[in-house]
């Protein structure tokens, strides 16, 4: 990659048609992502539902990856890679087949109709923290601080390490 290019975290979420299987075939693609290279990927994380409890349980990953696309170019190609996995956009929360969603795009604090970068309920939500601090333990989140700090506001979710 040249100068131009940005550090991103993708966070990865399954919880329908062979969840592990849809995570892993998503680090797969996001690797093959153009002008882009996948640099670290997390554990896989088994997580219960949050807000809409009468589904299975999820399973999450972090992504690091390095980049030339612009946030909106990463995050149109992310919705690509969810649309291949039969992602339905049914209502919030709905279990779902992949979901991608951009956590850290470099320093990059941005709130349009399309995006908000960083994602605006990442530190409230151990199944991103935990796999994100697995992979950059010195993570800061632009504006808000450490993702260490973070942590001890969601000691009460359920998560565990699996090894798929």
């Amino acid at each position: 990659m040249n100068s131009q290019s940005t550090h991103a975290f993708i966070a990865l979420g399954s919880n329908l048609e062979q969840p592990v299987s849809q995570v892993l075939q998503a680090f797969e693609e996001l690797d093959q992502l153009p002008d882009s290279t996948l640099i670290s990927r997390s554990s896989l994380y088994r997580s219960a539902p949050i807000g809409k409890l009468d589904q299975p349980d999820f399973i999450n990953a972090v992504a690091c990856i390095e980049t030339t696309l612009t946030a909106h170019d990463l995050l149109q190609k992310l919705l690509e890679i969810e649309q291949r996995h039969g992602r339905k956009r049914t209502s919030l929360n709905a279990p779902r087949t992949l979901d991608l969603d951009i956590l850290l795009y470099g320093d990059l604090q941005c709130r349009d109709e399309k995006l908000t970068i960083p994602h605006p309920r990442m530190t409230e939500r151990a199944f991103v923290l935990r796999p994100l601090l697995e992979i950059a333990p010195d993570c800061i989140i632009p504006g808000r601080g450490q993702i260490t700090q973070f942590l001890s506001y969601c000691l009460d979710q359920k998560l565990e390490q699996i090894v798929p």
